[in-house]
């Protein structure tokens, strides 16, 4: 097994995480990149043609424009490009399929940190009992450029785990002609349902609340989601929850306890995703509130532990409304990179607006 020694460690290769590493490697500063999947992984499991809610100003890194071919706004695949030109123009270094697994910490020690990796051909993390060892790595620092949605939140109902249902939405083709049953409301499950309708898939809507809200939807897809649900093209069941999957129906009960069975051929759980702050744990960064949302000094980005940063939406654990994201956090390169070299940069008020709609 390698052992790398390195002033700092990065983990995580995403947008921010990518631009992290441009900055650092333009300070010369020692470090070595890692993810526990491919860069921009997270984006990667969008649905194919998905387009990004701000404009690509807002969500370039780098200094390096990112130019679409129809002045609109980036698909997936546009920005997955993107990305990898940005490591082939700045010459970025990544251990990319490596998924740390400990994290030991001896304050005491000029290397404090020590990461243990494993190998993840795919990026898996289901099973690290039978994945190949990879590195280890002693670092002075820790930068956590991990992301907010490092899963699916779970539901914890039977049936979950059928293989006709998921919570990634892949591609509308499979749903042609299928009874489909979405949950949730918010921008993801509507995008989805109104692509899958497209694709010719009788869909219905399962959503918690009694209507769906605008400011949670993508402005231009609210008001064609709203006409289909009204025309009956889209089934709507408002104010209710799963409560029970089987291989050909869903069990929704009612606000007031009335329970209704829905076919169902196939079944999508958009019911948000949830950080991953293990790794934040083992470092021994405290952690607070029901969404584990690291301590940090705004201006530095430092932790309750010294030597260990938080970078990107990783700030804000897992987020029941976002409040941050990839548009918003662009600062956080210049404030840890200053703070890194023995300088502070005040955070910026603006830190948290809301993206562009």
């Amino acid at each position: 097994m390698q052992t790398l020694t390195t002033d700092i460690a990065l983990i995580g290769a995403g947008p921010i995480g990518l631009e992290l590493a441009v900055a650092l490697k333009a300070a010369g500063l020692d470090y070595v990149h890692l993810d526990a999947r491919q860069i921009g992984g997270t984006i990667q499991w969008w649905p194919p043609g998905t387009r990004w809610f701000s404009s690509p100003e807002r969500i370039s890194i780098a200094g390096v424009p990112l130019v679409t071919p129809h002045q609109e706004k980036a698909t997936r695949e546009e920005y997955l490009a993107y990305l990898r030109g940005i490591v082939l123009q700045f010459g970025l270094e990544i251990l990319t399929y490596r998924r740390v697994v400990h994290i030991a910490r001896d304050a005491n020690a000029e290397h404090p940190f020590t990461l243990q990796t494993k190998r993840t051909p795919g990026g898996s993390p289901q099973d690290m009992t039978t994945a190949p060892p990879g590195e280890t790595i002693r670092a002075r620092r820790l930068i956590f450029a991990t992301g907010g949605t490092e899963r699916p939140r779970m539901l914890e109902i039977p049936g979950e785990n059928l293989p006709h249902v998921t919570h990634y939405f892949q591609d509308p083709h499979t749903y042609f002609q299928q009874k489909l049953l979405i949950v949730g409301g918010r921008n993801s499950a509507i995008e989805a349902a109104l692509r899958c309708h497209r694709a010719g898939a009788h869909v219905a809507l399962s959503y918690r609340h009694p209507a769906l809200d605008a400011k949670d939807i993508k402005y231009w897809l609210y008001p064609e989601v709203q006409s289909l649900i009204k025309a009956g093209a889209i089934t709507g069941y408002f104010d209710t929850s799963p409560t029970a999957i089987t291989p050909t129906q869903v069990t929704l009960r009612h606000k007031d306890g009335r329970e209704e069975a829905v076919p169902a051929d196939f079944v999508l759980l958009m019911t948000g995703y949830i950080a991953d702050m293990t790794l934040c744990r083992m470092a021994g960064v405290e952690l607070s509130g029901p969404g584990d949302c690291p301590k940090y000094d705004p201006d530095t980005l430092e932790t309750s532990v010294p030597g260990v940063y938080m970078a990107g939406t990783a700030t804000g654990g897992t987020q029941s409304k976002y409040r941050v994201f990839l548009e918003n956090c662009h600062v956080h390169v210049r404030q840890i990179l200053a703070a890194l070299q023995g300088q502070r940069i005040a955070a910026r008020k603006c830190a948290f607006d809301s993206p562009e709609s």
